[in-house]
């Protein structure tokens, strides 16, 4: 697993917040330099340079100098609205408001953004061992609608299910739309349409979406989705392994040597790759029957 990873907690990809896609590729691209094998510290400064951003996104390092230095400036002042604690341990008994970053730096000389995490937001990023959603950043690199990328996170979250259910309040309100699209019909237009066609087109999942009543009035949204099938080595989630005998990952049935998806995603230690955590459930397996 070469391409960076992105590890959040799973009450931070439920959280409340709105970054502009450039203040998450930004944010993203810090989380995947952080250390889920150390101790907490808010000592740790992180960087992202032009080139690498522009090598990330896909255009010239030239016409992204400005976009990362005024997005960086932005950051400093974003906050998010966390209700969960991380791991898995229940509601907070008060919502907590927190920035992502306690201060942040650009090294115009180098054209870099240095930004050290809160210590309030770390517990949400590393030692996470239970609960917590994992992609590649390649996958939402290059969407440029804020709401694609919250989106996939969410349906990432949810990856062995193949469908979610979202109220559409609190999908508002994890969004912060603040009011804006009162309408069903101009959510569908402005969010839920655009979201899902950057999702089918950038990343490595297909997307298809419907509506629920509640009585009358629209109430939910559900999403269906799944891998794309690709040729070779699949991204993120699957790719195809060689093992023994004739038994090899599944590359459409949501599952790796027969093992389901949500059970590999289950049983995943930080930092390992679906395949890896398969193979070892494989040899677990095989240890206890031996026994």
């Amino acid at each position: 697993m070469n391409e960076p990873q992105v590890y959040k907690s799973n009450a931070l990809v439920e959280a409340s917040y709105r970054l502009t896609p450039a203040e998450q590729r930004i944010m993203l691209g810090c989380i995947t330099q952080v250390r889920r094998d150390q101790p907490l510290t808010d000592e740790v400064m992180y960087s992202v340079s032009v080139t690498d951003y522009a090598a990330l996104v896909g255009t010239d390092s030239h016409s992204t100098y400005k976009e990362l230095a005024d997005a960086a400036l932005r950051l400093k002042r974003r906050e998010v609205w966390l209700r969960e604690y991380p791991n898995g341990q229940g509601k907070r008994p008060k919502t907590l408001v927190t920035s992502w970053v306690q201060s942040i730096a650009y090294v115009e000389s180098e054209g870099r953004v240095e930004l050290r995490f809160t210590k309030d937001m770390l517990p949400y990023l590393t030692q996470l061992t239970e609960q917590f959603t994992r992609y590649a950043l390649e996958d939402v690199a290059k969407m440029t609608s804020a709401h694609a990328m919250r989106l996939y996170e969410l349906l990432c979250q949810w990856r062995g299910a193949g469908e979610r259910e979202m109220p559409i309040e609190w999908l508002r309100e994890a969004f912060q739309l603040d009011g804006k699209y009162p309408a069903i019909k101009d959510l569908k237009r402005w969010v839920i349409e655009p979201a899902t066609a950057q999702i089918n087109e950038h990343s490595p999942l297909w997307v298809k979406w419907d509506q629920r009543k509640t009585g009358r009035r629209v109430s939910h949204l559900v999403f269906t989705f799944g891998e794309k099938a690709r040729e070779g080595t699949q991204k993120s989630c699957k790719r195809k392994t060689k093992v023994k005998g004739s038994e090899k990952a599944s590359n459409a049935s949501g599952s790796i040597f027969r093992i389901p998806m949500a059970v590999i995603e289950a049983h995943a230690r930080p930092g390992e790759a679906n395949e890896d955590v398969a193979l070892r459930l494989l040899e677990e397996r095989k240890s206890a029957t031996e026994a």
